[in-house]
């Protein structure tokens, strides 16, 4: 079996795996990538396969960055199945058309820009129209089920406990007339989910890759995490500002909503009257899907719904669908919780309510969620003194806080505990989805505690399987070649001097539109920098 890692290798975003097995090509995930533009571009380069050529798409959830590519695989030709579970294919059917939606709103601002700069137009990833189209491919099966791809190739979905739906993915390979096992770990859940079970443990496997998102750190107690949130609550409210949550639509806005009902119904709860807005569509979809598909949640969470306590609706909670709904949010007299999308605060209505608020020293900023590198949530969260929102500089006067118990990823001791769960341990594990420090430590930590071999594979290698346990690097990433490299810089200090002496007499002259213009130039040199440094690494 050929094993190719073309995405979340060396870094967080971006999940997807070649598998190579006789005739047969699946791919495990087809994520976004995200974090900033270096990572960003990823997302325009050409595939390394042929789309019509892969037989079927494994998807383990939902997450963009484990789905967020589907659309353009089916631009770009692919026609075979994609398969999942029934809460990952219902989620994704809001979540694709959403991101779709984002892409061509994007592009359509940029190419505005673009017209100003005298610089051809660009295309959007893909569109709403795209990804409604990638999900007729879309198949739902149950967890624990027994599914042949062909007769060498089985696989099953396990609970992963990360969000609804989510899963490990167990596949058999036959191959010599030998059968090994390969695991995709997909990301794995903490154990405190209030509304997840645990991630399942897996008796044995020959080969593992798996994610280390959290391969360095640990996660607060988690009986404190909703007294913290309470904490901040309640001492905002009391210097009259808004609590503002940058969450993901998906299963972190249903936790907070869970833990808020929770607050609000103990008999001395200050929070009864304070009103909580929803504000994403998204959001809103998601958690109907959650209704929806309660059999995916624990046992407690099942039979609190059974009682006829929905933990997702109380009083004063407000979902605001409407763009003008959500604009009356930011003219509210009372202090209020605001939870809105995106949770690293890239994109949607999020960036109003941080426009509103951070500059406001009785409001609160409350991240429950990882920020990805350079993301505006992790400048934020790193400190920033001020940030852009809609081309106007905002100066950080609000509280930030983080609340790392509300994390869906599981820390370092729930992804060892989860690798001590082998009965009969791997001959090998990959480790994936990480950054440098996070999946260096989690290598150093399985060596030092396990004895089992691993490695960290690079973006582009491809590796070979085989059934008497053994992996062999069969390919390297390709490099570009030295005297490419150099003209294109020197293309780029021409490019970068005439800019800057253009943008010093535009100043000079106080010609708004034009530094503006030329700032937007200056951010398109960031770009072909960051390519000239995928180059060279």
């Amino acid at each position: 079996m050929k094993l190719s890692f073309l995405g979340a290798a060396e870094m967080v975003t971006g999940s997807c795996y070649l598998c190579e097995v006789g005739d047969a090509k699946l791919l495990v995930d087809f994520g976004m990538f995200q974090g900033g533009s270096e990572a960003e571009d990823l997302n325009f380069r050409d595939f390394s396969f042929n789309p019509a050529d892969i037989d079927y798409l494994l998807l383990t959830h939902a997450h963009i960055d484990h789905s967020g590519r589907i659309p353009q695989l089916v631009r770009r030709g692919f026609k075979g199945r994609i398969i999942t579970t029934e809460a990952t294919k219902d989620l994704c059917s809001i979540m694709l058309p959403d991101s779709g939606f984002i892409q061509e709103t994007e592009t359509e601002w940029i190419n505005r820009k673009r017209i100003r700069a005298g610089k051809p137009l660009v295309e959007p990833l893909y569109t709403s129209m795209d990804a409604q189209d990638a999900l007729k491919f879309f198949e739902g099966i149950s967890y624990n089920q027994i599914f042949n791809i062909n007769n060498d190739i089985t696989i099953r979905f396990r609970d992963a406990g990360h969000i609804l739906g989510s899963s490990i993915l167990e596949m058999w390979v036959r191959e010599q007339n030998k059968e090994f096992k390969v695991v995709f770990s997909g990301d794995l859940g903490s154990k405190n989910s209030p509304l997840l079970n645990h991630p399942t443990l897996i008796d044995e496997a020959d080969f593992v890759v798996m994610e280390s998102t959290y391969g360095n750190r640990l996660h607060p107690a988690s009986e404190n995490k909703a007294l913290k949130l309470l904490d901040i609550i309640l001492e905002t409210v009391n210097k009259k500002g808004n609590v503002v949550i940058p969450s993901f639509a998906v299963e972190r806005t249903q936790e907070i909503l869970f833990e808020l009902n929770t607050l609000k119904e103990a008999k001395t709860s200050k929070l009864k009257d304070i009103p909580v807005f929803v504000d994403s569509p998204l959001a809103i979809n998601a958690t109907k899907i959650f209704e929806k598909n309660s059999g995916y949640l624990n046992e407690d969470t099942i039979n609190l719904i059974k009682s006829g306590d929905n933990p997702f609706e109380f009083p004063n909670l407000i979902f605001t669908k409407t763009s003008d709904e959500s604009k009356a949010i930011n003219f509210e007299e009372l202090s209020c919780i605001i939870i809105s999308a995106s949770g690293m605060c890239d994109a949607g209505r999020i960036k109003h309510h941080l426009k509103h608020n951070l500059w406001r020293k009785e409001s609160s900023v409350v991240f429950v969620g990882y920020q990805a590198k350079e993301t505006l949530g992790r400048r934020i969260i790193e400190g920033a003194k001020t940030v852009k929102l809609f081309g106007e500089e905002i100066n950080i006067q609000s509280s930030i806080h983080s609340i790392q118990g509300f994390s869906g990823h599981a820390d370092q001791e729930g992804l060892l505990d989860w690798i001590e769960g082998f009965k009969k341990k791997p001959a090998k594990i990959f480790l994936t989805h990480g950054e440098d420090e996070a999946i260096t430590e989690l290598s150093r930590l399985i060596t030092e505690k396990f004895d089992i071999p691993n490695e960290i594979p690079r973006m582009g290698q491809t590796i070979e399987l085989t059934p008497n346990k053994q992996s062999n690097v069969i390919k390297e990433r390709t490099f570009a070649s030295t005297t490419a490299v150099q003209g294109n810089i020197e293309n780029l200090k021409k490019d970068f001097e005439d800019i800057i002496e253009k943008l010093q007499n535009a100043v000079s002259a106080g010609e708004q539109a034009k530094t503006d213009e030329l700032y937007y130039l200056v951010d398109e040199l960031k770009h072909s920098v960051n390519k000239i440094k995928k180059q060279i690494n």
